[in-house]
C-alpha cells in the first residue's frame, strides 16, 4: 500500500499549540492526535506532523508552505492572522506573477507563501523547496532524482529562467511535481541566502514492510547522511523520516508506547520486528 507523504515541522516544545492554531486558521482543520512528542493535524486536506523537538533545530525559508487561496477575503484573513507576532518577507500586494501574493513568517517561525491562483489539483497547501546558493541550479536534477525513487511520481510543470538571465539553458526557476500523492513545488533563487535545508522541516515516508523501509532508507540516504530514529538527510540536504506506518498507533498505546519509544531511540534505521516485539 502506498501511503501519502506528509510534512513535519520542528517546534521548540510548541507542537500542540501550533497544531491547534493552524487547525483553527485553515479550512477543514482538525487535530488528529496529540502526544508529548508529536501532534498531527490536517488543514485543507493536507496532513502535517508537529514535532516537539526542543531548540536543536529551527525552521527557515528553505522550506515554505504555498497556500492557494480561493478568493481575496480568504487571503486577506490568512495574511492578517499569520503576521500577528510574525514578520513579512513580501507584503500582500500585486506582483508580476500574481494579483495578490505575500510571503510571511508566522510567530512559530514557519514560512508561508500566500497566493490567489486557480490550480487544477485538490491539494491547496503545497510544500515549496527553495534551492539557493550553491544549490541554485540543481532543481531539475533533484526533481528527476526524487521522481525516480518514488512511485507514483510525476513532473507536473517546469518553468525555466528566461534566456536573458544568462544562466545555462534549462535552469529551472520553478517546478511542480507529485511524489506518493503529495504535490511539491521547487524554486531556485540567484540571491544569496543565510539559510539552507535543515531538519526543521522534513517529510515523512510511512512504510508497511521492512523491505520498504530498507528501500527508502538506502535510496534517499545515498550520498547524504543518516541520523537516529529513522531520520536522514539526502544529498541535497533535505530531511526525511522513514517510519513504519504503525508507529503512531504503537506510540499512542498506553501499555506499549513507552517501550516503543525506548526501542527506537537506540535505532538509526527502524526495525519493524523489534518495535512490534517491544
Amino acid at each position: 500500500m502506498i501511503h501519502p507523504l506528509y510534512s513535519c515541522i520542528w517546534f521548540n516544545n510548541q507542537a500542540e499549540e501550533a497544531a491547534t492554531f493552524y487547525s483553527s486558521l485553515f479550512r477543514n482543520g482538525k487535530v488528529l492526535q496529540n502526544t508529548p512528542i508529536v501532534s498531527t493535524f490536517e488543514i485543507d486536506g493536507s496532513k502535517f506532523m508537529a514535532l516537539n523537538g526542543g531548540p536543536t533545530y529551527e525552521v527557515n525559508g528553505a522550506v515554505s508552505y504555498y497556500v492557494y487561496a480561493e478568493n481575496e477575503a480568504e487571503i486577506n484573513r490568512l495574511y492578517a492572522e499569520l503576521i500577528q507576532d510574525g514578520s513579512i518577507n513580501m507584503p500582500l500586494e500585486k506582483y508580476d506573477w500574481s494579483d495578490r501574493y505575500a510571503w510571511v513568517v508566522d510567530r512559530f517561525g514557519v514560512n508561508w507563501q500566500l497566493d490567489i491562483a486557480s490550480i487544477p489539483y485538490t491539494q491547496k497547501i503545497v510544500p515549496c523547496l527553495l534551492f539557493a546558493n550553491q544549490k541554485m541550479g540543481k532543481v531539475k536534477e533533484a526533481i528527476n532524482y526524487y521522481t525516480q525513487i518514488f512511485s507514483p511520481a510525476e513532473i507536473l510543470m517546469e518553468y525555466p529562467y528566461p534566456v536573458e538571465t544568462g544562466l545555462p539553458e534549462g535552469t529551472l526557476l520553478f517546478s511542480q511535481y507529485h511524489l506518493n500523492h503529495l504535490m511539491f513545488q521547487a524554486m531556485s533563487s540567484t540571491l544569496q541566502h543565510n539559510f539552507d535545508f535543515s531538519p526543521g522541516n522534513s517529510f515523512v515516508v510511512e512504510c508497511d514492510t521492512q523491505d520498504e523501509i530498507d528501500y527508502y532508507w538506502n535510496k534517499l540516504g545515498a550520498d547524504g547522511h543518516y541520523d537516529m530514529c529513522g531520520w536522514l538527510a539526502d544529498k541535497y540536504g533535505i530531511s526525511w523520516q522513514i517510519i513504519p506506518h504503525q508507529l503512531p498507533q504503537w506510540m499512542a498505546d498506553p501499555e506499549k508506547g513507552q517501550r516503543v519509544i525506548e526501542a527506537f531511540l537506540k535505532m538509526q534505521k527502524f526495525d519493524i520486528q523489534t518495535l512490534m516485539d517491544a
